[in-house]
């Protein structure tokens, strides 16, 4: 399975950016899907996370500054980022797990993330002060 980000890019401390993913082929609306992201030194961050349901969370260190969602007709996930600020710059990766019987997509929090079975290339976002 093939995730494809788009989106990443420069922004001033408290602008804006969308980064969006899809999937070739398949349907955003059938994996358990999120985003995480990795700064230079630093380990995997969970940053959001969407079930087939529609349920979904963020992490603490982004809520209420980004938003996770889904279109299913454009079939593309989305993470709307606002108030950016210089501790936001990483890697930022679109992730996916695949539906398998018995699996559980946990969406109170973006912890498992980092650990779904399929990812994108990642995009990079760089925000400056």
């Amino acid at each position: 399975v093939q995730l494809v980000e788009s989106g990443g890019g420069s922004a001033q401390a408290g602008g804006s950016l969308t980064l969006a993913c899809v999937i070739p082929g398949a349907s955003v609306s059938s994996y358990c899907m999120g985003w995480f992201r990795q700064a230079p030194e630093k380990g995997r961050e969970g940053v959001a996370v969407i079930g087939t349901d529609g349920s979904s969370s963020t992490a603490d260190s982004v809520q209420d500054r980004f938003t996770i969602s889904r279109n299913s007709a454009k079939n593309m996930l989305y993470l709307h980022m606002n108030n950016l600020n210089p501790e936001d710059t990483a890697m930022y990766y679109c992730a996916a797990h695949s539906p398998d019987k018995g699996y559980y997509c946990y969406t109170a929090a973006p912890l498992g993330v980092p650990n779904f079975n399929y990812r994108g290339q990642g995009t990079q976002v760089t925000v400056s002060s």
